[in-house]
């Protein structure tokens, strides 16, 4: 690999038909700037700035109960350390249905803002609906007055079924909203039948894009067995068989003389629909590990990436593509 091939821009790419260009990588920030030290993470931070990405996904996180977290404000304080103008980065945070309609969206959004030291965010992504019954229309009317506020520039859902987005999309487009842009659904080598099922390719070709997320599995498809990190919701009660799977990613990758990450991203890239694939790094070495995955893409091809980790599909059968459930 020459180093100019290495130094390659990230690309960027459209959210939806009508957000910002994004990074085809974004760096998220759960459980990754509070465990750093400081001038770590802005030096990380920064050469993810210099490599072009310019999508940062970062939340307000916490439980009650739970040790405070403070990533999100860390990355305010990064962000004035770099001195990186606010026109040059994509701001994604997270709305929670958890306690809705009791706390809305604005107050949420609105705290999130203040913690992030930011008057607006350019991309907001509504949580898991958990199975509740939520009404879709008053959170189709919420999002869109926060869109004529000025307080998001567009939004998008994560981990819904296809049948929810459908709805409230329409109940967007009936209050004026252009409705959602993006589809934030876990995605990598060991779950693949909610993002490539036809209810999604529907949506997608309908002009809404995904983010791909948990490429990694919390780190246990790139060989990090041991994690004890906070790992999302294990749809398909797959993730006991994902030791075999992660041996065989990390024997694909030796083959290939990269790492299981480079691997698992790369694959999470083939995706016709997405946008940008979310992953999270504590180093700059994994930073820069994880961006390699574009020379990977671009050295073997989609299609040998996908034939090399096809029998790595653990959730084909076991979980309902329209994301139900």
């Amino acid at each position: 690999m020459s180093e100019s091939t290495s130094r390659l821009p990230v690309p960027r790419r459209r959210v939806g038909a009508r957000g910002p260009d994004v990074s085809v990588l974004s760096l998220g920030s759960w459980h990754t700037y509070d465990r750093m030290d400081f001038g770590d993470a802005v030096t990380m931070v920064r050469a993810a700035v210099d490599r072009g990405i310019n999508l940062f996904d970062v939340g307000v996180y916490g439980s009650p109960g739970q040790p405070p977290v403070f990533t999100d404000v860390l990355f305010s304080a990064i962000v004035r350390a770099i001195g990186l103008p606010r026109n040059e980065y994509v701001l994604s945070t997270k709305l929670w249905l958890e306690d809705f309609p009791e706390v809305s969206l604005r107050p949420q959004l609105e705290k999130a803002l203040f913690r992030v030291g930011l008057d607006e965010a350019d991309i907001a992504i509504v949580g898991d609906l958990h199975g509740k019954e939520t009404d879709l229309a008053q959170v189709a009317q919420e999002l869109a007055d926060l869109e004529s506020a000025g307080l998001i520039g567009c939004w998008g859902v994560n981990n819904w079924s296809a049948s929810a987005i459908e709805e409230i999309r329409n109940h967007a487009r009936a209050v004026g909203s252009p409705g959602p842009q993006m589809a934030q659904l876990k995605y990598s080598p060991c779950r693949r039948t909610i993002a490539e099922g036809p209810p999604f390719q529907g949506l997608f070709a309908e002009g809404i894009t995904l983010q791909a997320s948990d490429v990694l599995e919390g780190g246990i498809l790139a060989g990090k067995r041991a994690s004890t990190r906070a790992i999302g919701r294990d749809v398909g009660d797959i993730r006991r068989r994902m030791t075999d799977a992660a041996d065989g990613i990390a024997a694909v990758a030796t083959d290939w003389g990269v790492s299981a990450a480079q691997v698992c991203i790369a694959f999470a890239l083939t995706h016709p629909a997405v946008s940008t694939v979310l992953f999270g790094a504590s180093s700059q070495g994994q930073l820069m590990n994880n961006i390699e995955a574009l020379e990977l893409l671009n050295r073997v091809g989609p299609d040998s990436v996908r034939s090399a980790v096809a029998r790595f599909w653990l959730d084909r059968d076991w979980v309902d593509p329209t994301g139900v459930g």
